[in-house]
């Protein structure tokens, strides 16, 4: 198989330098097609691609999928806090081209996604949840769209609606915790890459009560950026449709 031509959009940027490098180290695999950015023309680039990889912000994901389509390349979306209409435009779009769409391109992530899934579905309705994520300073958007995925696999696995059942932060005399209720907390400082954790816990009866926590800690961004590379060469393979990276790992 040919090296995958990839053109890397928010080449700027933290993820986009380490999209870059990455694509760079492993020259058998990937060719570094454009850099582009703020201003840069993505129309004009397309042709000497084979997939997109975005990494930019919420507000033009649209535009660029709609370009990715109109010039039937792959596009993998690594951006993340879109709103119901982008989600369901995506959608669409991925009609056209194969489109993988994930909250975290990390394999220890999708690992956690999975495991969370397990271990909700084995523990059972006796556990309170709870999910605890922390980045870096500069993030824009809260909570993380890792930290959203996983209360959506808890809400999924209980049977429970994600917008009328996570509790963001608490503050005041909100009452006694729900059994139905998942908690959600968002830290921020520092240069953390990304830190998500699980929590399950219960209360004890004749024995005492225990808790379980599930955990992934990201040191460096190059474990995102080899993760999106992965998605595109895999996605060269696949028909039009909406992938995440849990198709990308055969985790389904």
């Amino acid at each position: 198989m040919n090296p995958t031509r990839v053109i890397i959009n928010g080449a700027r940027g933290r993820m986009g330098q380490a999209l870059i490098a990455c694509a760079k180290a492993d020259p058998a695999s990937f060719e570094l097609s454009a850099g582009l950015d703020v201003g840069d023309d993505l129309a004009a680039a397309l042709s000497a691609g084979d997939a997109v990889i975005d990494f930019t912000h919420a507000d033009s994901t649209v535009a660029v999928a709609e370009a990715c389509a109109a010039a039937g390349k792959i596009l993998v979306i690594g951006t993340t806090g879109h709103n119901d209409a982008d989600r369901a435009r995506i959608s669409e779009i991925s009609k056209k081209i194969p489109v993988v769409f994930a909250p975290n391109f990390s394999v220890g992530v999708n690992t956690l996604f999975w495991l969370t899934r397990k271990a909700t579905e084995i523990l059972g309705p006796d556990f309170d949840l709870e999910v605890v994520e922390m980045h870096h300073r500069l993030k824009k958007d809260s909570p993380s769209g890792t930290a959203r995925r996983l209360a959506e696999i808890l809400a999924e696995a209980r049977e429970l609606d994600y917008d009328k059942n996570v509790m963001h932060g608490r503050e005041g005399m909100v009452g006694e915790r729900q059994k139905t209720e998942i908690g959600m907390h968002a830290v921020r400082g520092g240069d953390v890459v990304g830190d998500h954790t699980v929590i399950y816990a219960n209360v004890g009866e004749r024995v005492v009560g225990e808790r379980v926590e599930l955990t992934h800690k990201a040191s460096s961004r190059d474990t995102f950026a080899k993760g999106a590379l992965r998605a595109a060469r895999w996605a060269q393979g696949q028909k039009p449709g909406l992938y995440d990276m849990q198709d990308v790992l055969g985790l389904k």
